[in-house]
C-alpha cells in the first residue's frame, strides 16, 4: 500500500501497531473493572476487596476488632488492609500490561 514511500511506509506500519495496542490497552482498561482482589490483615480481621481499577468493592470488619476505646487498631488494620490491596492491584495491573506489551514500559497507559 505505502510502497515506494520508504520511511514513510515504515511510519505507517509504525502507527498501524500503536493503534493496535491502543486497542488491546483500551480492552484490559475495560477487562480491569470486572477483576477482583481479595487481601486481608490481622488474620482476617479486615479484608478487602478492590477491583483492578483500584476501587474499593467491599469492606468486611470482623466485630470482634471494633471496640470504642481503641479506634486506632481499627484504623490501623483499614490503612494497612487498603494499602496492600492497592499494592497487589498495581502489580497485577503491571503484569498483565507486561504481558500486552511485550514488556515495553508505556507510562500513563493505565
Amino acid at each position: 500500500m505505502l510502497k515506494g514511500l520508504g520511511d514513510l511506509g515504515k511510519m505507517g506500519g509504525i502507527i498501524k501497531q500503536a493503534m493496535e495496542m491502543k486497542t488491546r490497552i483500551d480492552e484490559l482498561k475495560e477487562k480491569l473493572g470486572d477483576m477482583r482482589i481479595e487481601t486481608s490483615v490481622g488474620g482476617d480481621m479486615v479484608s478487602i476487596v478492590m477491583n483492578g481499577n483500584m476501587e474499593v468493592v467491599s469492606i468486611k470488619i470482623s466485630p470482634s476488632i471494633i471496640d470504642a476505646n481503641d479506634p486506632e487498631t481499627l484504623e490501623g488494620l483499614v490503612t494497612a488492609a487498603v494499602n496492600a490491596s492497592v499494592s497487589k492491584v498495581q502489580e497485577m495491573v503491571k503484569k498483565k500490561m507486561t504481558e500486552l506489551t511485550g514488556g515495553v514500559d508505556i507510562p500513563g497507559m493505565i
